[in-house]
């Protein structure tokens, strides 16, 4: 079942970040699949957007493969899936 279209406007509110670099990585995920997100993939992006600009850009770009306060929540399929469609080019 694909996210209602408030809750994929909430994830898009809650993506707006501090670091440009963030905004432009997740504005190009919402623009590619944002029709097509998942209840669980809100769940991981949700997850994901409640780490600080800092951290959440280390994932982004790879510099780290996994976060102290995630670190359980990253070894499920979905959350590696939704993260390596965020790290696409």
């Amino acid at each position: 079942m694909t996210l209602s279209n408030a809750e994929l406007y909430r994830l898009k509110s809650d993506a707006r970040r501090g670091l440009l670099e963030n905004d432009l990585i997740l504005q190009r995920f919402f623009d590619r699949y944002g029709t097509h997100l998942s209840a669980e993939d809100g769940k991981v992006l949700s997850q994901l957007l409640a780490l600080d600009d800092n951290d959440l850009m280390d994932l982004l770009i790879g510099r780290k493969d996994s976060v102290a306060v995630l670190e359980k929540e990253m070894q499920s399929d979905s959350f590696k899936m939704v993260l390596q469609k965020l790290r696409e080019k």
